[in-house]
């Protein structure tokens, strides 16, 4: 994968929050990586990363015909959220 720069990073969670429809498989693996790493599982349609959590929300994405479901761009951007409120919280 291309390394993204984060205003490119920023730019697809704009389009993530706006529009959880609109966005394509490729782009939602740029930002689970970002800040997940790696997925831990990668089958032909899902990928799994791994949260410093057990539990929901998971980051657990599909492809279907290039793009996102609109439901795990939803459970993406709540890890997200999550993870950023997480690190906030322990500095």
């Amino acid at each position: 994968m291309v390394s993204l720069t984060m205003g490119k990073i920023n730019d697809i969670l704009k389009q993530m929050r706006e529009n959880a429809k609109g966005i394509r498989f490729a782009d939602l693996c740029r930002v689970c990586v970002k800040y997940f790493g790696a997925p831990r599982q990668q089958s032909s349609s899902h990928r799994i990363y791994k949260t410093p959590w057990r539990g929901d929300p998971r980051v657990n994405i599909q492809n279907s015909k290039g793009m996102a479901k609109a439901y795990q761009v939803r459970q993406v951007l709540k890890a997200i959220d999550r993870l950023k409120n997480e690190k906030n919280f322990k500095k």
